[in-house]
């Protein structure tokens, strides 16, 4: 894509972090900008600066793992606008904080509520919007956040969302290029940014399990908690990663990978291991 002015961007997770990012980043072009988020008030603020820049918003309160509310998402962009050009499924949840944790200590609700909103998240909205966008026959553009997880490897559902993630856009922009479509994909892998992705357990559904106690964490896995955290206040801004998001989809690239040379690093070596045949190497990922 490269006209922007007028057009319509939709973003799931839009009221805070890497969502409102990308909102203000495809504001700046003159886009028209859906929001969608779990989280009322925070909506209305995210609204509320957007419409001070002069942009023309839809604000839509939406549970991604739910699809009823996805289609609902849907129906209101297409009829207030006429179309969608760029989707940014981009809502998703950490989980409980499980560093350490075998992957078959992980309490069923907890792959159902995370598998829930970052792999059926982004499912549904799949579904919800690019056969509306087929149909219209304008150019547009998919972009799904995954995570530098989802180019690791790791026994959590944080990881398995991650990587279907990565998996269904890829296959996604296969189709678009094999079927002549005027639509892209691009996948967003962040490594640490400066979120509140760890305080996503705000959220979660009483029927999925209380969250994290804290006070019940290990001497060392709290250390490891405070760690993570500290990661994510000092990463990379969401204005940074929203110019490499609007560049990728410019330029119609696929891999959108903000993230420390660390992680890069390690990707690197899991790939070369894979290609090689050799066994995982031992130890948690970055």
């Amino acid at each position: 894509m490269k006209e922007f002015a007028g057009r319509v961007a939709v973003i799931t997770g839009a009221a805070s972090g890497i969502g409102f990012g990308l909102a203000r980043r495809f504001a700046q072009d003159g886009m028209h900008i859906v929001l969608a988020d779990i989280e009322s008030e925070p909506l209305a603020i995210a609204e509320a600066a957007l419409s001070a820049m002069g942009t023309t918003t839809l604000a839509v309160r939406t549970d991604v793992s739910s699809p009823e509310q996805v289609e609902r998402l849907a129906e209101a962009a297409f009829s207030t606008f006429g179309n969608v050009h760029i989707l940014c499924n981009n809502a998703g949840v950490a989980g409980k904080f499980s560093m350490g944790t075998a992957g078959w200590e992980i309490p069923l609700s907890e792959w159902q509520w995370v598998l829930g909103v970052n792999l059926m998240g982004v499912l549904h909205g799949v579904r919800a919007f690019i056969p509306r966008m087929v149909a219209n026959g304008e150019e547009g553009h998919i972009v799904n956040t995954a995570s530098i997880a989802g180019l690791l490897s790791g026994a959590s559902p944080y990881h398995v969302a991650k990587h279907g993630v990565v998996c269904l856009t890829e296959g996604l922009y296969k189709d678009f290029k094999s079927r002549g479509l005027r639509l892209s994909a691009s996948v967003l892998c962040p490594g640490w940014i400066q979120t509140n992705l760890m305080d996503s357990e705000r959220n979660r559904p009483p029927e999925f399990g209380a969250p994290t106690d804290r006070s019940l964490l290990s001497p060392t896995g709290l250390q490891a908690f405070e760690a993570v955290r500290s990661a994510v206040d000092d990463g990379i801004s969401p204005a940074d990663v929203a110019e490499q998001v609007f560049e990728a989809v410019r330029d119609d690239r696929f891999y959108v990978i903000p993230a420390q040379p660390g992680m890069r690093e390690a990707v690197k070596q899991r790939m070369d291991a894979v290609v090689s045949m050799s066994n995982p190497a031992v130890g948690i990922a970055p």
